[in-house]
């Protein structure tokens, strides 16, 4: 799930690439790699996770896959600053489309700079397609799922230690879901913006190999980063809760810690 900058560096101007920077379009402008899109995935949040909701996100995300050009032939590099929130949603996201070939830039455009590699300013546009994909429903999950599971799995909050003890409040209601541990996502990075090693993000994340694992955060960006973090160490069912705290914390009938 991860490419190296000296590796993408090597596929660079190959007909089969797509580069979606998913920063804001403001850094985009001030400088990007050469050939990348920018397409950014934070204004896409999505706090319904019903089943007519996760029908529509589908729909709205097919939309959105085909207007960047996203075809199943095609390898796509996500990156943002740092090996992000944003990119790890691009992610995330075509692994839910069952795509064959979605990478996120390890460091970002941090360490692509940092390693002195081209950078361009003017804009790229959208090659629009038609994007199939076939849903993986094992990695994505609603809050009815959630709360019928409460106790049976394990629930990761990677969010800030703050967002989870309530002091800082972003929804109708303050704290956690129940039983739900406090991961940082943070924590998963290095300081020069790649992802911590697989020794690292190990003794960050103590669960067995056989627990069901379902992270979750404010939107579902935070909590992308910590599954790509599990699913680098090799754990096999991991679920992002989709709506995460800006759906539980604002349905007052859903329980809180």
């Amino acid at each position: 799930m991860l490419i190296t900058p000296t590796e993408l560096m090597e596929r660079l101007g190959k007909p089969n690439l797509i580069m979606i920077d998913s920063r804001s379009y403001k850094e985009y402008s001030e400088g990007h790699i050469p050939g990348a899109v920018n397409l950014d995935l934070f204004y896409y949040h999505w706090s319904d996770t019903s089943k007519e909701g996760i029908r529509a996100f589908e729909k709205q995300m097919k939309n959105l896959l085909s207007f960047v050009g996203i075809t199943k032939d095609k390898t796509v590099v996500f990156y943002d600053e740092v090996s992000g929130m944003s990119a790890a949603r691009g992610v995330w996201l075509l692994m839910y489309f069952s795509h064959p070939q979605a990478l996120m830039l390890d460091g970002g455009f941090k360490k692509w700079k940092s390693m002195g590699l081209p950078i361009e300013t003017k804009t790229n546009g959208f090659r629009p397609t038609k994007f199939e994909g076939t849903t993986n429903k094992e990695i994505i999950v609603g809050y009815e799922y959630v709360k019928k599971k409460i106790g049976k799995v394990k629930i990761v909050d990677a969010r800030t230690k703050e967002e989870y003890d309530g002091t800082v409040i972003r929804a109708a209601r303050r704290g956690h879901i129940p039983t739900a541990v406090s991961i940082d996502w943070n924590l998963n990075i290095n300081d020069d913006g790649t992802l911590k090693s697989i020794e690292d993000l190990t003794k960050l994340y103590k669960f067995s190999k056989n627990d069901e694992i379902v992270t979750y955060c404010q939107g579902g960006y935070r909590a992308a980063n910590s599954f790509l973090a599990l699913k680098r160490l090799g754990f096999q069912n991991v679920r992002v809760y989709l709506g995460s705290w800006g759906e539980w914390g604002n349905k007052l009938e859903l329980p809180v810690e």
